[in-house]
């Protein structure tokens, strides 16, 4: 025989309800869907888990590391030449970025020091430049030992290390990613990239 039985919805303290899970490892705990909250719930829930402002020294840390970088990148893009619109040479569309890029940076530095929507520093923080300095090791190494042990270690780092997935899907994925990179690049196109093989 089959017994059918209705599920209640239990109301929770502030006038809002809350489903009832039934079955599984616990049935009848009131379980709260984002969809039972108001706007203004919600507003408030996301204020208790965002992480924490950053201060004015943090904003003005990045202002200047944006603002050195954008620096950087006119002086070289001014070293490849600029050229004219009608005969642009290689260094103009670099020379339009960075010179779009200073200004973001001044701007952050003088009316941004105390904004407080930009998030404090933790060590979550360093995995884009964990990322960026792997990336550029893998640059660095492309001509000398090819592209694919760079390739499979700059995969592995970023999945297993920063990405936090499993050795089983890390070692998995960065293999296909190497051996489709090496299908596409040498076998089909016959690029000119730098390969071991």
């Amino acid at each position: 025989m089959i017994r059918v039985t209705a599920t209640p919805k239990v109301p929770a303290g502030d006038g809002s309800h809350a489903a009832v899970r039934s079955g599984g490892d616990a049935p009848g705990i009131p379980v709260d869907l984002p969809e039972d909250f108001t706007p203004e719930q919600l507003a408030a829930q996301w204020e208790e888990e965002k992480p924490p402002a950053a201060g004015a020294l943090a904003n003005t840390a990045s202002s200047l590391v944006v603002l050195g970088v954008g620096i950087g990148a006119l002086v070289l893009s001014l070293a490849m030449g600029l050229g004219i619109p009608a005969a642009p040479q290689p260094g103009l569309w670099p020379f339009m970025i960075s010179c779009v890029m200073v200004l973001l940076g001044l701007f952050q530095l003088i009316v941004g020091r105390h904004n407080r929507d930009a998030e404090k520093f933790t060590r979550m923080s360093t995995a884009p430049l964990t990322g960026l300095v792997t990336l550029a090791a893998m640059v660095a190494l492309m001509p000398v030992i090819g592209f694919e042990l760079p390739a499979l270690v700059l995969c592995v780092i970023w999945m297993r290390f920063l990405g936090g997935e499993t050795w089983r899907s890390t070692l998995l994925v960065s293999a296909i990613v190497v051996a489709a990179f090496y299908g596409i690049f040498v076998l089909a196109l016959n690029t000119s990239i730098p390969h071991l093989f």
